[in-house]
């Protein structure tokens, strides 16, 4: 009886756990600067669904159990979460960034150890530090020049549903920082808010198509080169995170109350992440 018990309370914990993974990818997939494809790599979940994505058929009803709870969470990081962190983000922008920042940051040990399951060589670490700088001035200077004027119709939100799909089949890939430089964010965030179907059903459709149009090339990158990657994944996610740092004039406006508070939700981010970190190496789909 007790080892029932305690099964039933670990799967519980499990699901829990998948559902608050999945709120904070569908949260970062509408962040500016982050990437959901990345918050699942670090939170273990990447690989798996691309293998589920890319082989549907194979083992069908095991993994759509196992990330229904990922789904409810991303709708519920997507649509819940959207009020709150537009909010943040636009009164208290310096708090919720670092706060993200923290979260990534735990979670980097257990993507590092993921990029190196099959083994790891210098080249493999060469390669990590290579995408991340590279990478990092490559997004620097998009933030810089880009900026994109496009007309609103059909076949403008089908792209736009393949650039969101995108930031999860490519980790550190920002979908909403090239939403931003076509300057359809804001008409996106507000379709979300507004439940306007007649922009969310071609978006939906336009990430449908993209995510199992990529996902096979995406595993079978996988299956020839793990290691390499991973390890690419790594310095992405790097890249993407640094730049996403609140620039200096971004404190212009900062009490010490509010330094205070910034390094408080860091820290809290960081601990989140650390112990999401751990409880992966407990909790993986069997």
């Amino acid at each position: 009886m007790k080892n029932h018990e305690q099964t039933s309370r670990l799967q519980i914990i499990d699901w829990l756990l998948r559902l608050l993974k999945g709120m904070l990818i569908g949260s970062g997939a509408i962040l500016p600067g982050v990437s959901g494809g990345a918050l699942a790599a670090v939170f273990g979940l990447y690989e798996p669904l691309i293998l589920f994505i890319s082989d549907i058929t194979n083992a069908f009803f095991k993994w759509v159990r196992y990330f229904l709870p990922v789904g409810i969470g991303g709708l519920l990081g997507v649509f819940v979460l959207s009020y709150p962190l537009d909010f943040g983000l636009q009164y208290y922008p310096v708090h919720v960034l670092w706060a993200f920042i923290g979260a990534i940051l735990g979670t980097l040990p257990t993507l590092y150890r993921e990029a190196g399951k099959n083994g790891r060589r210098a080249r493999h670490v060469f390669l990590a530090v290579l995408t991340a700088v590279i990478m990092f001035i490559l997004l620097l200077w998009a933030n810089e020049n880009l900026d994109l004027q496009v007309e609103q119709n059909l076949l403008t939100w089908l792209l736009s549903g393949a650039i969101f799909a995108s930031g999860f089949i490519v980790p550190g890939l920002s979908p909403s920082n090239f939403l931003i430089y076509l300057n359809l964010y804001q008409p996106l965030t507000e379709a979300i808010r507004l439940l306007n179907f007649s922009i969310l059903v071609p978006v939906a459709i336009g990430a449908v198509l993209c995510v199992f149009l990529f996902a096979k090339a995406i595993r079978y990158l996988l299956k020839i080169a793990y290691a390499a990657v991973f390890h690419f994944v790594f310095g992405v996610v790097v890249a993407s995170t640094a730049i996403i740092t609140p620039s200096i004039d971004m404190y212009a406006d900062l009490a010490a109350l509010d330094y205070g508070l910034v390094i408080l939700l860091f820290l809290g981010g960081l601990a989140l992440g650390l112990w999401m970190g751990r409880l992966e190496n407990t909790y993986k789909p069997t």
